[in-house]
Parts: C-alpha cells; structure tokens; sequence
C-alpha cells in the first residue's frame, strides 16, 4: 500500500512554498514591474504539475518504471547538460557566465535537478550489484570496485563544476555517493580514504576559480572573530585576516532571523525581503520563513522535513530488493543534506552554496524534480514489506 503520509507532508511544504513565493516576492516583482501574483501562479503551476506527477507515479509499477525511468533521466541528463554548453543564450540561460538553464516556451529548465534523480538511480542500481552488505572486501577490493564510479562522478563534476561552475551541486551528490557506497556495505575506512580524496578536489576546485575564493573570503569575514575566540591572543592575532568582504548575505539573514523572533512579524510584514536580500524567495527562503512566521514556523518546517526523512527510510528498510533500498535511502540522503547545506549557509556555519531548499524555494525545476523523486519512492512502498 502506498505511504500516503509521505505524500501528504510532501503537498504540505509545496503548499507553503506557493504561500511564500507570494509573501516574499514583493520587492522582486516591483523592481522587474511583473504583476502582483507572478511568482505564486508560476509556483502554483509548479506545485499542481508536481502533485499530479507525484500521485501518477506512484501508481505505476516500480518493476517496470524505475530502472528505465531513473536511466532516461541519468542518460539524457548527462546529454543535455553537455550540449547546452554549445547553445546560444536565445535558447539556454546564463547565470554568472554559465549556461544552467534550457529555454521552453512557457518556463526555463534546469537539467541537473533531473539528473539527480538519474544518478541516485544509476548509484542504486550500480551498488546492488558491485557492493553487498554481507561480502566481506579487502580494502585493495573496494578500491577496484570503486574505480569505475571515480569516472562516472568525474563527468559530473566537468558538467556540472566545471561547464554550469555550480560547485554546490557537485558538493551534493558527492555527499549523496559516499553515503550511499555506505549503505551499500563498503567500508568505513574507503569512506575516509574517498573523503580525503574529495577534500584534495575540493580545495584544488576553489583555488583555481576566484568567485569561489572570494566567497570563501566572505563566509571567513563573518566567522573569524568567533573561532579565533577559542585561540590565545598570540595566536588568533597571528591567524587573522584583515580587509576581507563584508559578508553580506549571512549578516542580513541573520538579521532576518533575529528580527523574526519566536512568533514573527506576521505574513507579508518581513522587512528582509524590501531589497536587503535579492530574492529571498529561492535560495534563503529559510531567512524569509523565520522573519515572518517566527522561530516556532521554522521549527515547523524543520519537524516536517524530518518526518518526511524519517518516514523515506522507513520506506527503504521494509524494501526487500536492494536497489530499491539503496535508492529510497539516496532519496532520503539528497533531500535531507540539501536542506542542511541551505540551512548552515544562510545561518554562517558554511560558505552559501545556493542550493535550493526542497519543495521550498520558488523554482518549477526543483520542485518538480522533488515531487518525481518522492512518487518514484512511494511507488517503491508498494513493494515494501509491512512491519
């Protein structure tokens, strides 16, 4: 039987995302001149598209839909994201000289979402036939094992890093990869070899590219003081960078917070929103939310989005096919940890990666793409094991 609490949690956080785009957009709509409801019935659009997929979905067969669907989506995402590189800006969308988005006539799409969908499938699918959770590998065996997924995220990260120079993304599914290679059965010690390795590509990503150096400037700015507090005088001195950048964004998100209190200032009472953040309605929505609806409407949110977790991996413990475990666990994994890389961005513990919040922030793509993933799993409940 279907898991209709996951289904109805999932139309919850849309329905409030449709209420927010609405709240949070005022200064973006009048600064563009676009009428007073653009955002919300885009968003609405969005919202009614991805329930329909969602419910559609997970009244399909997972046998027969999965694999082929998550390939289709793995395969054709790796060819439109290569190929869009090559496409002029009447017909793929530019952000900060990267072309993220292809052009339709009544909406821009954002190919990596979907392609997320695609590469946990790959992953599930990959892992249910290399790893096992009761084999037991030598390290020299895991690393064999392993070569070929190196290669496969590789071109990800050219795609995606390098082509779209989208490094959140990128962060994600490596997140995504090696906890799924965990619960596929692999070794904790690979887990900390392979994360040793990302840190390495990690930083040589960052050096090389002066936008990422610069932002890690920024996020320095705003945490120094607070770390060097924790080193004596001598040291913390010695540690100190001076004349770095105002760390803009983390500060008037805080503000934000700060300003909203416990019970907030009340729907469409925000101040961040009047021009202190550009469109506080994508990517830290979560600043938005708080000011509004205060910190119980977070802590709402919050409770909602664990449930949801919670009950995804309930999903994938009663699977008894493998590749379906593996893949409701990624689902779980995706959509847990880019909650928490928007959540310590826009609160100063990390450097803001500009991922979207799922189901939250304004953008069809993103949500669309979540409520695809979420109909895949409550398709795959069908098959799960009562317990």
């Amino acid at each position: 039987m279907t898991d209709r609490f996951v289904f109805f949690i999932s139309v919850t956080l849309i329905t409030i995302s449709i209420l927010f785009s609405y709240s949070l957009s005022s200064f973006t709509i009048l600064f563009y001149g676009y009428g007073e409801f653009h955002f919300m019935m885009r968003q609405i659009i969005a919202g009614i598209l991805g329930v329909l997929l969602m419910w559609g979905i997970s009244r399909c067969n997972p046998d027969r839909f999965i694999l082929p669907f998550g390939f289709m989506l793995f395969l054709g995402g790796i060819f439109i994201m290569f190929i869009m590189h090559f496409l002029p800006e009447s017909l793929a969308t530019s952000a900060g000289g990267a072309k993220r988005w292809i052009r339709l006539p009544f909406f821009s799409l954002a190919p990596v979402e979907f392609f997320k969908i695609g590469f946990i499938t790959f992953l599930a699918w990959s892992f249910s036939r290399k790893f096992s959770l009761v084999e037991t590998k030598t390290l020299k065996e895991e690393f064999i094992t392993f070569l070929p997924y190196v290669g496969v995220f590789l071109i990800a990260v050219y795609l995606i890093a390098v082509l779209q120079n989208d490094l959140g993304q990128i962060v994600l599914l490596g997140t995504t990869l090696a906890i799924m290679m965990i619960f596929a059965g692999s070794s904790f010690k690979l887990f900390l070899y392979l994360l040793s390795g990302a840190f390495g590509l990690f930083v040589v990503v960052i050096v090389t590219s002066a936008h990422r150096v610069a932002r890690v400037k920024t996020w320095w700015a705003g945490v120094q003081d607070l770390v060097l507090s924790f080193f004596p005088a001598s040291i913390a001195n010695s540690l100190r960078v001076e004349n770095l950048p105002e760390p803009y964004q983390v500060e008037h998100s805080l503000n934000a917070i700060i300003n909203g209190g416990m019970f907030g200032k009340g729907l469409g009472n925000g101040l961040v929103k009047l021009g202190f953040l550009s469109e506080v309605h994508t990517d830290v929505i979560l600043a938005g939310i708080t000011e509004e609806v205060g910190f119980l409407g977070l802590i709402g949110v919050c409770v909602l989005f664990v449930v949801l977790i919670f009950k995804i991996l309930k999903i994938a413990n009663r699977c008894e096919n493998t590749m379906y475990y593996l893949f409701c666990s990624g689902v779980a994994v995706l959509l847990g940890f880019s909650f928490l890389i928007n959540a310590f961005g826009i609160s100063g513990i990390i450097p803001i990666k500009g991922i979207a919040v799922p189901f939250l922030s304004y953008g069809g793509s993103s949500l669309i793409a979540n409520s695809i993933m979420i109909g895949m799993v409550l398709a795959i409940s069908k098959k799960s094991r009562m317990i």
